[in-house]
């Protein structure tokens, strides 16, 4: 009898720490001396052990660039930040569109937007 309390005991404080586990928990950030910078030019490469994010902004969004972008920040996360990061801005990019509407990322289609329509649109005399 004595063992099998025991067994009980020891299972409730296991139990109690995966229903914990489950609940979402708050993470207190500090971002006082953060700096916001804008960029809409973002390069990734990498190891085998990390991913480097480079981010610029590029003053000729629409073909090649004349001169060459300024990287301004660079981010160094290990694969499983960058898997998590992935899944972060997935979700947030599907809440956007959801209310938004589907984003289109490629710039001559948001620039011209007739420019790419099928030729079967058009009046037939």
């Amino acid at each position: 009898m004595a063992d099998e309390t025991n067994k009980e005991d020891a299972a409730q404080p296991e139990a109690a720490a995966a229903a914990q586990s489950q609940q979402p928990v708050q993470v207190q950030v500090v971002d006082d001396h953060a700096v916001a910078t804008y960029a809409n030019f973002c390069r990734v490469t990498g190891s085998p052990e990390e991913l480097i994010v480079d981010f610029g902004l590029n003053p000729q969004p629409i073909g090649v660039p004349k001169d060459p972008i300024q990287v301004k920040q660079r981010i160094i996360v290990n694969f499983y930040t960058a898997k998590r990061l992935l899944a972060a801005l997935q979700m947030s990019v599907a809440r956007h569109e959801s209310v938004f509407g589907v984003l289109e990322t490629d710039i001559n289609k948001r620039v011209r937007p007739g420019l790419n329509q099928p030729a079967s649109s058009e009046k037939k005399s």
